[in-house]
């Protein structure tokens, strides 16, 4: 029955093509006359730009032609906007152009763009172009950077201090002057580079005598990249057709608007030809947004008896050189409001820094902020019951919020939507078999093995939606969604959606949804996005919102599509309205289920229209935007169990333990697999992968060879389950799913290192945690 779908495990449909290599990406977009353009980069963290000479690049073969920033500016490009200016935190948005005019700020920061035949002769040519540069002091630290006597990047920035931003939620210094212990911690939350399989690409193809621009781009967002292309290129957005075509990879690399795509709009205008730029993967290590990357100082105040009585936390968060698209977002509303975590804390406050330093640009990272709080919360939790000599678990359980289904308001002012918290942690405890492992865990200590046992029970704010707290909050948009459906004559259907998938699966799990509701095969639905001129305005795809919001509105418009089939089956059965029932598929008279049509009988007189009620138009489509009363909020409890050398510092990860709950869910598999690859980004971040700067601004990590990116063999079978426990802010009960593993994995491998170490006296690691740093903090504990 086509009820069924909704729920089941069926395979996505968009993996065939993708690995019989029959997906287009954008860098296989070729167009007629189409020439390629290279980006010359700054090798220098901070310099002034003193001269530019490229008559050897111009005079070699292919070249049609070498351009600097003054160039663009000239030819009214502006600079790069930045779409989330936060109220309240006076917010300093310096000029970002897309190439440097005269000074660069980071090691990767644009110079000039050359145009060639190819590829190759546009990279030698970017080689050859001369640039004499004076160093300018350099600082990577986003705390350093503000202190006195620091480099300064921007003239109108003092201190390199972008915003200062707070949030505050009951009477904090009462609390921890009535505590009776009071923990802190300094972490250091590390950069961390996204390493989508598919580097950053574009091809521009502008058409003179109409004014109009075609951009094929690697974009999340393609409706919010061509209204912020408006806004630098200065050509009417009506004019721009933005395309992702297949996006291989982006945990919000690819959220961002980036300079590049004003350039190849730039070179294709100049030069009258298609341009296509792709990056190559240590550019893209230099030149697309970094995640991650802050500093915090954080106090957790508690009674005697473990009961949390208040959390406050000082954080300076790095922005890079310059702000991209959602920067001062991501460390403050997405941060700071979620630092009650999955429990009861009465009192809340933090002041975050978001700072300008000599780095590339950082955005969103899968989590986007999340990660960073679920983290502090985490940490502090098990700090706490390390110092009252809890087990972890008593701690979390004794300070969980109680279930809900109505609404939660926290001290920092969000209100969750639903939540059963405790339920999640008991499935955790229960798979995990967590009383035998501590059992062992005393057994192997008593042998001179540590084993560690770590825990994360975390809730998240995603689902991005209200457009008013949107426009609130600073965000430069709305954050609605749209779709379309149409049902042909033979009752086969296309869906245009607003949102963009690029590995979610939503073209699988829309299809089901659509199946399910209207009794149609899945195999009947075609699910169209990506596209500016084929698809409804949408506002983008990242923060777990896809289906949590696009979803609602491809309910909507199923729920007109149900209506005007009831109006067309009381009239062919000559029935009344209020007697029109629906089921799998048939629209029937109730108490009369012999009597009916299906959808298909009603698809087909719809469109050829010979037997229509009076006023009724042509045609079974129906359009709806969906614009949700509150964000969602996903939840779960996460249990990792490493195993730790203490002679060599290596840590291995022997069991992983992941119960999430997103609400409703449409289709397991797709689930899983997003857990499965959250998981593994998480795991990373704890112990493999980090972005390292040197004093003068070079990134030391700046290729495979030097960033750890892990592999498969490096994982356990990821033990799952998933709970359910549905939202109301939409009306599918879904909540977003895709960074709940990356946000839960970071802290829950890490206190389980933290807890293997603790019979030897260590208490902080920075990460990642690799056997060097592991191997030290032993050595230092025991000297």
């Amino acid at each position: 029955m086509a009820s069924r779908i909704l729920g089941s495990a069926i395979k996505r449909r968009e993996d065939p093509r993708l690995i019989t290599g029959q997906a287009k990406y954008t860098d296989d977009i070729v167009l007629p006359g189409m020439v390629y353009m290279s980006v010359v980069r700054s090798p220098y963290g901070h310099a002034r730009i003193k001269r530019i000479d490229s008559k050897k690049a111009e005079a070699m073969p292919g070249v049609l032609g070498v351009f600097t920033g003054q160039q663009m500016k000239d030819a009214g490009f502006g600079p790069i906007p930045c779409a989330w200016v936060v109220p309240g935190s006076d917010c300093k948005t310096p000029p970002y152009p897309p190439v440097a005019i005269d000074t660069v700020r980071y090691v990767g920061n644009a110079v000039a763009i050359v145009v060639a035949a190819d590829r190759y002769q546009a990279r030698d040519a970017a080689d050859a172009v001369e640039v004499d540069y004076e160093p300018l002091g350099v600082v990577v630290d986003a705390f350093k950077a503000t202190q006195a006597g620091a480099p300064q990047l921007h003239g109108d920035v003092p201190n390199n201090v972008c915003f200062h931003w707070h949030v505050t939620g009951g009477d904090v210094e009462s609390a921890f002057k009535s505590a009776d212990v009071i923990v802190k911690e300094h972490i250091i939350n590390q950069r961390l580079i996204p390493n989508a399989m598919e580097p950053r690409g574009a091809v521009a193809q502008y058409l003179g005598a109409t004014g109009e621009i075609t951009l094929w781009s690697t974009t999340q967002n393609p409706h919010i990249a061509r209204f912020l292309l408006s806004l630098d290129t200065g050509t009417p957005e009506h004019k721009i057709r933005v395309i992702a075509p297949e996006v291989g990879g982006g945990f919000g690399s690819k959220l961002p608007h980036y300079p590049e795509d004003s350039m190849a709009v730039f070179a294709s205008k100049t030069v009258k030809r298609p341009v296509k730029w792709t990056e190559g993967r240590s550019e893209n290590y230099r030149s697309t947004t970094h995640g991650r990357d802050h500093i915090q100082d954080v106090e957790i105040a508690a009674k005697r008896d473990g009961t949390i009585v208040g959390l406050r936390a000082k954080v300076w968060a790095n922005l890079g050189a310059y702000l991209s698209t959602a920067a001062p977002g991501i460390p403050t509303i997405l941060h700071g409001l979620m630092l009650s975590g999955v429990y009861k804390i009465p009192n809340i406050h933090e002041d975050v820094y978001g700072v300008f330093t000599n780095t590339t640009p950082v955005d969103a990272y899968r989590g986007a902020g999340r990660p960073e709080a679920v983290f502090l919360v985490e940490r502090m939790v098990d700090l706490l019951a390390r110092e009252l000599k809890m087990d972890p678990v008593e701690l979390r359980r004794k300070n969980m919020i109680p279930p809900f289904t109505d609404g939660y308001t926290v001290a920092t002012g969000l209100v969750y939507d639903s939540g059963n918290y405790e339920g999640a942690l008991a499935k955790a405890l229960e798979m995990a078999d967590y009383g035998g492992l501590r059992k062992k865990q005393s057994e192997m200590r008593a042998k001179g093995q540590y084993l560690g046992i770590g825990l994360c029970t975390y809730a998240e704010i995603c689902g991005l939606g209200p457009s008013q707290v949107a426009g609130a909050v600073g965000f430069g948009g709305g954050l609605w969604e749209s779709a379309i459906v149409r049902f042909h004559p033979s009752a086969k259907v296309n869906v245009m959606v607003g949102i963009s998938p690029h590995g979610q699966g939503e073209e699988t799990t829309f299809a089901q949804i659509v199946a399910s509701e209207l009794g149609v095969d899945v195999d009947d639905v075609e699910i169209t996005h990506g596209d500016t001129d084929q698809t409804p305005m949408g506002w983008g795809t990242y923060g777990s919102r896809g289906t949590a919001v696009g979803g609602g509105a491809l309910m909507g418009a199923i729920k007109k599509i149900k209506e005007k089939a009831k109006l067309l089956t009381a009239h062919l059965l000559e029935a009344s309205i209020d007697d029109i029932d629906y089921a799998d598929g048939k629209f029937f008279v109730k108490g009369s289920p012999d009597k009916f049509k299906t959808i298909q009988d009603i698809a087909l007189m719809a469109n050829v229209a010979w037997n229509m009620p009076k006023g009724m138009e042509p045609g079974l489509e129906a359009s709806a935007f969906f614009d949700p009363a509150n964000f969602v909020y996903p939840f779960g409890a996460h249990i990792a169990v490493v195993e730790v050398d203490a002679e060599t510092g290596e840590v291995a990860l022997k069991r992983y333990i992941a119960v999430d709950d997103c609400g409703k869910v449409i289709n397991p598999m797709i689930v899983e697999g997003q857990i499965h690859g959250g998981i593994a980004q998480g795991v990373a971040q704890a112990l493999w992968e980090g972005a390292v700067y040197d004093d003068d601004g070079q990134l030391l990590t700046g290729s495979l060879m030097d960033y750890a990116v892990p592999k498969a063999a490096f994982f356990p079978k990821f033990e799952l389950a998933m709970t359910e426990t549905p939202t109301t802010v939409n009306p599918l009960g879904v909540k977003g799913i895709g960074e709940t593993g990356t946000i839960a994995s970071t802290p829950a491998v890490y206190n389980a290192v933290a807890d293997a170490l603790a019979p030897l006296g260590v208490k902080t690691i920075n990460m990642p945690l690799t056997p060097e740093r592991v191997w030290r903090a032993i050595q230092e504990a025991r000297s």
